[in-house]
């Protein structure tokens, strides 16, 4: 399978919540829009590098180990953020990933949003087996 990058919205979740509950403006929401996230099929979360997660000002939750191509290691995982890909959205966990690193999208946002990867296409896809509808799976 080739590369496939997408436009990702990310923002702060904590913002979002707050302009919900009219404690904040929709302006105050500390947001990252990019062009060039990498959908990676073989990681299991989202995953950032820490000078994004700095701009949103995420909070530090818990370490948890971690397996990489480079070997075991410690990651630091976040406070969730809401991530919006070709108009769906989710709220997921981050991990941090060195600065020289991408925005890695993995499995469990893609389960979230209801995307597959067509391999013909190389690009993300809403699941076929559920039309062109966001869908959550309960069994």
């Amino acid at each position: 399978m080739g590369r496939v990058v997408v436009s990702a919205k990310i923002e702060n979740l904590v913002d979002y919540l707050e302009v919900m509950q009219g404690k904040k403006k929709p302006e105050e929401i500390r947001t990252l829009a990019m062009d060039d996230a990498l959908v990676d099929t073989g990681a299991t979360t989202l995953s950032m590098p820490k000078r994004l997660i700095t701009q949103l000002g995420l909070l530090p939750l818990r370490a948890r180990p971690s397996r990489t191509a480079a070997g075991s290691r410690m990651v630091q995982v976040y406070a969730a953020v809401r991530l919006t890909v070709q108009g769906r959205e989710c709220t997921c966990d981050v991990v941090e990933v060195a600065d020289d690193c991408p925005v890695l999208i993995g499995q469990v946002p893609l389960e979230l949003l209801d995307f597959v990867v067509s391999p013909q296409s190389q690009l993300l896809i809403p699941n076929p087996l559920h039309g062109n509808e966001q869908t959550v799976e309960l069994y």
